[in-house]
């Protein structure tokens, strides 16, 4: 499972003219999911946004997460975080996960990240297309793998 982490000031998901989800200060999640992902990976991952320390303290230090600051949360789907790009100048999108297996562990997800923040995240619509617009405070970006947790 693949993970591409923005602090943002604000951050929304539109879906055909329609915005499904909005937030003020936290973190836009764009999650990639591998066939091999299970819920270890969730629980590892959702453990780690909710408790990295990314947002700025009262000295600019970065030394709250995401739990100290009661911030939000939008997770969208992304597939393209599994591309290859080592043949050709086509990305090849092999590693990541078909729509049967992803779906559910993208719920699962949400479910558990919901259950660490204890609060509602925003989400994005799997397989949509997805218009995401952020103010990325910083900024900061972070890219997490869970098969390089060692």
């Amino acid at each position: 499972m693949r993970a591409v982490l923005q602090r943002v000031s604000k951050a929304s998901v539109t879906v055909e003219g329609k915005k499904i989800s909005a937030i003020k200060a936290g973190i836009l999640i764009l999650i990639g999911i591998e066939n091999e992902d299970t819920q270890i990976d969730i629980d590892w991952l959702t453990n780690k946004i909710a408790n990295l320390r990314i947002f700025n303290d009262d000295e600019g230090v970065m030394n709250n997460s995401l739990l100290s600051i009661n911030g939000d949360a939008i997770v969208v789907s992304q597939f393209t975080l599994h591309a290859s790009t080592k043949k050709g100048n086509r990305p090849s999108y092999i590693k990541a996960a078909r729509p049967e297996v992803a779906i559910p562990l993208y719920e699962a997800f949400i479910s558990t990240l919901e259950s660490k923040l204890g609060k509602k995240v925003g989400t994005g619509i799997f397989g949509a297309d997805m218009k995401v617009e952020l103010l990325n405070d910083g900024p900061v970006t972070i890219m997490i793998d869970t098969k390089n947790k060692d």
